[in-house]
């Protein structure tokens, strides 16, 4: 019997005897890592072919920049819109010419030695003793305050006395947050005193300034186009007609799941990463906090606190327990930018929503290391790192490409549509159950009307008089701020918007309440962060967040109302509001 194995001719001719036989396994696992098994994975190609073409592609996409600027500009037409295109175009230059550069890192190095050069000039020669420096520091900010606030005349919707109430506001909640601190000896004035200024200093730039009012506004704008996109989603599914009713169903989901799919195509290419990075690498060397801490802060309000949660759960286990307070701090104090879409399409001032989100980043801060101040060492402190980037972080199941990354955004955008709409439900349904048991119960009292929107009115009557709004609107305004909390803020502005009396309200109280209202600080919220953060920790921090919860909710409330305070002292001229809002 003849041994040798007969080899088939066609196999002789072309050599397959001498290719590499391989497994279904390996097909699999080469299609997951290429993204196809037909076609190489031209992301990754490009990453092998950019270095050696690097200057070349970053002067073509300079010099088409460039182009479109000078465009702009020579165009007499166009010429008058020269602020946002020339921000955008330094911008993208600065980031041209830093594209892993490594002299920039040198230059920063020299800039960091020259800052902490003055500064320690300041704090070593002039200022010794620090007591004197958080005296220096208090002093300049409570000026800053005093001058922004009571310099600028007087107009019919506001007057010296309205900003007097409301700068007595601020100062109340202070207080307050100092009486009632866990730690009073333990409080890090440096970063109360440095919030304050900070978000004082941004809501200048919104609401004093015309090139706050157009840079707010220019994000505004896209803000309502994305909801136009969103509609015209509506209008395939059923039709033109029904994506134009105004109601939460076609409105406000919608848009809530297609911001939340587009912005994960983002995600993908790094860019959210990058905006969150810089954010928190400045609160980080302004306010001296931790990395976990500025990550969340600078993240909540562009992406809501399960998001940011995400972006440290290698870390949440870990967290003392004021960095977990100011986790769940900065995601009650704020919404997120998803939600925050589908508000602008209730009508609602898109300049006062987005400026507000900004400014509760710095407030939370505030707020929270007054509260709960720090007593542990932190693991985080000294450094900025998502859990992307740390060691043993699982990134097996990042999107291959960016369809994929748009899929998987729309799932989630369909998961927290769902949920608002399910929370809405349940929690409406919730209150009126207990409204009409305190009704019947106040029936024998001779109490009409009793709920817990009526209790809880009376119970914010105070805070909401320190606002700063017109007197005959107090216990109106008080009102929304209740149903805000008992409920939730999408109940409260469809009221400031939609219901009578609240959307007769005079301009000045529409505005102070459209800052009040913007933020997660309601009851509602709280089940979702024990839910996310409990998930997230795997359960091993569940006694911890369930302590801290409520104090972060009301630390949240009160940076939200502080918000609201600043720019009642600040507001001059509204017509930019009405003008913004009639987009």
């Amino acid at each position: 019997m003849n041994d040798t194995k007969e080899v088939y001719p066609r196999e002789e001719e072309i050599g397959l005897e001498n290719v590499r036989k391989v497994s279904l396994e390996e097909i699999i696992n080469d299609y997951e890592t290429t993204g196809s098994s037909l076609s190489p994975n031209y992301v990754a190609k490009f990453k092998r072919v950019f270095p050696y073409y690097k200057v070349a592609t970053l002067v073509l996409v300079g010099c088409f920049f460039t182009g479109w600027w000078l465009s702009i500009i020579i165009q007499k037409e166009q010429r008058h819109k020269w602020l946002i295109p020339t921000v955008l175009y330094i911008l993208l230059m600065i980031r041209l010419l830093s594209w892993r550069n490594r002299w920039l890192k040198v230059l920063f190095s020299y800039v960091q030695k020259v800052w902490y050069f003055f500064c320690d000039i300041v704090y070593e020669r002039l200022l010794p003793q620090r007591k004197y420096r958080l005296l220096a520091g208090a002093s300049i900010t409570l000026a800053v305050i005093l001058v922004a606030t009571f310099v600028s005349p007087e107009t019919s919707f506001s007057k010296r006395s309205d900003r007097a109430i409301s700068f007595c506001g601020l100062v109340v909640a202070i207080f307050g947050l100092w009486a009632t601190s866990r730690n009073r000896s333990k409080i890090v004035w440096n970063a109360v005193i440095g919030g304050v200024l900070m978000q004082f200093i941004v809501a200048i730039f919104v609401l004093r300034t015309k090139a706050g009012f157009d840079f707010f506004n220019f994000i505004s704008v896209l803000a309502r186009e994305l909801l136009g996109f969103a509609k015209s989603g509506v209008a395939f599914l059923t039709n033109q007609k029904v994506s134009e009713i105004p109601m939460f169903f076609f409105i406000v989901l919608p848009a809530v799941a297609f911001f939340v799919a587009f912005i994960h195509i983002f995600y993908y290419w790094g860019v959210v990463q990058w905006f969150i990075r810089k954010f928190a690498l400045f609160f980080f060397w302004a306010l001296r906090i931790s990395g976990a801490e500025a990550i969340t802060a600078s993240a909540s309000p562009f992406i809501g606190i399960g998001e940011s949660a995400i972006l440290i759960v290698n870390l949440l286990p870990f967290l003392t327990i004021a960095e977990l307070h100011q986790v769940m701090t900065s995601g009650f104090s704020t919404i997120s930018g998803a939600v925050l879409v589908g508000y602008i399409g209730l009508g609602l001032s898109p300049q006062a929503l987005v400026s507000s989100c900004v400014m509760s980043i710095p407030a939370s801060i505030a707020v929270s290391k007054m509260r709960c101040p720090e007593t542990e060492e932190s693991i985080s402190k000294g450094t900025v790192k998502f859990a992307e980037d740390m060691e043993g972080a699982d990134n097996s199941k990042k999107p291959q490409n960016v369809l994929q990354a748009f899929s998987e955004g729309a799932t989630l955008g369909l998961y927290t549509a769902s949920t608002m709409l399910i929370q809405c439900l349940c929690i409406i349904a919730l209150v009126s159950l207990i409204n009409g048991l305190l009704t019947w119960f106040g029936n024998f009292w001779n109490i009409k009307d009793l709920s817990l929107n009526l209790i809880c009115s009376y119970i914010f009557y105070p805070a909401t008089f320190f606002l700063g709004v017109p007197r005959n609107e107090i216990y109106t305004i008080s009102k929304l701020i209740a149903a805000k909390f008992i409920q939730n803020e999408y109940v409260a502005y469809d009221m400031l918007i939609n219901e009578a009396p609240y959307n007769q309200l005079s301009e000045r109280g529409t505005l102070i309440t459209t800052y009040a209202l913007c933020g997660f600080a309601n009851l509602g919220s709280v089940g979702i962060t024990l839910g996310v953060l409990n998930t997230l920790s795997k359960g091993r921090r569940a006694a911890d967040i369930a302590k801290n919860i409520i104090s972060a909710l009301f630390s949240g409330f009160i940076a939200t109302m502080m918000s609201a305070a600043v720019s009642g002292m600040l507001i001059n001229d509204l017509s930019i509001f009405a003008k913004a809002s009639s987009l």
